[in-house]
């Protein structure tokens, strides 16, 4: 999949300073038509770039919060179409640029607005306008940006052998923007962007301030947890009482707890029935547990068909049906292990406590 740049814009961008005393600022370098960059040493450094960012692999409900590849979506006001997003006519003025010096001018909002956000570092900030002839006559819009690398060394001469570079950049851990989002060849998203960002700090999520994310499946699975509790408290509750404002209480602790521990508060009936209404929507939702020292790892649709908790003396018991058991890393006798069956190892749990 190669694409055919059209327009580059190379920005540097300086920070100085430190906390309150902070002062950023940019410069334009260089901006390179198509033939310019054939020509440009930044071919070599971008070679296989774009085609990397377009195939790296996002999910639009990921499994985790900070997922470093996202897609975002433009927000429109209702009754509105794309024109009404501030990010997305800015982009729109980049990609429908016909000249180089067009392009350079609509890459200054771009430029600035980056500038502004709150914790980035310096670096160089490419803007690229790319055709993918193969398939579309409007180019791709990629943002790309390179943050400096203070400790870089290169051999220099037989004097001083090693000297440091200044304002080195790299590829390695860069941070992109391309749209439109193209979730398989051929096929485009003209209201979505795809964002990679492998830092915390949300340099992006900063900068595009008109743009939404999906919730990420923790989100997600929490949203409908919580539908299910509340859904209990009115079913189990009439008006309000004493008792359902501890139960309540209660839930809230729960819900804002890093560490949650069992609640036992839910037959097992009514788990397995919340659960297929969270796996029937999202089927590869995990489940994560632990009991003392032991993790657990498995899917939520596990639970109640090969994953089943229980109590035996008021100790927790979890038992996992398996065709086949492997061990991989590490020798233990375990794996020559001739199993008990399950009545004798209950017998034994209930004498033990």
């Amino acid at each position: 999949m190669d694409f055919e740049i059209k327009f580059l814009s190379f920005y540097v961008i300086n920070i100085h300073g430190e906390g309150e005393n902070v002062s950023k600022s940019n410069k334009h370098y260089q901006t390179l038509d198509q033939a310019a960059y054939e020509e440009s040493p930044l071919k070599d450094f971008l070679d296989g770039e774009l085609t990397k960012i377009n195939k790296r692999k996002v999910e639009r409900h990921p499994k985790s919060e900070n997922a470093p590849t996202k897609i975002g979506r433009f927000i429109t006001e209702e009754g509105h179409d794309l024109t009404s997003n501030p990010n997305y006519n800015v982009f729109a003025k980049v990609r429908n640029a016909a000249t180089k010096e067009e392009f350079q001018d609509a890459n200054e909002a771009i430029v600035g607005a980056y500038a502004d956000t709150a914790a980035i570092r310096g670096g160089v900030l490419l803007i690229i306008s790319a055709k993918l002839r193969k398939y579309f006559d409007e180019p791709f819009l990629f943002i790309m940006k390179c943050d400096f690398e203070p400790k870089v060394a290169s051999i220099s001469d037989e004097a001083t052998l090693i000297r440091n570079v200044e304002m080195a950049i790299t590829t390695k851990n860069m941070k992109s923007i391309q749209y439109p989002y193209m979730p398989e060849e051929g096929i485009i998203e003209p209201n979505e962007v795809k964002i990679h960002q492998a830092s915390h700090a949300r340099y992006f999520e900063d900068f595009l301030k008109y743009v939404e994310y999906g919730e990420s499946m923790p989100e997600i699975i929490k949203s409908q947890v919580m539908t299910m509790v509340q859904s209990h408290i009115e079913e189990s509750f009439e008006g309000e009482s004493e008792e359902r404002e501890q139960f309540e209480t209660a839930m809230d602790v729960w819900a804002t707890s890093p560490k949650r521990e069992l609640q036992e508060r839910f037959s097992t009936e009514q788990v397995v029935e919340a659960t297929a209404q969270i796996t029937e929507l999202t089927p590869e939702a995990e489940l994560k547990m632990k009991l003392d020292h032991i993790s657990i790892k498995g899917l939520l649709s596990d639970y109640g068909e090969q994953i089943h908790l229980a109590k035996i003396n008021q100790k927790y018991v979890l038992l996992i049906e398996a065709d086949m058991i492997q061990f991989e890393q590490g020798y233990s006798p375990i794996e020559l292990l001739r199993p008990d069956e399950l009545d004798t190892v209950l017998d034994k749990m209930k004498k033990k406590y």
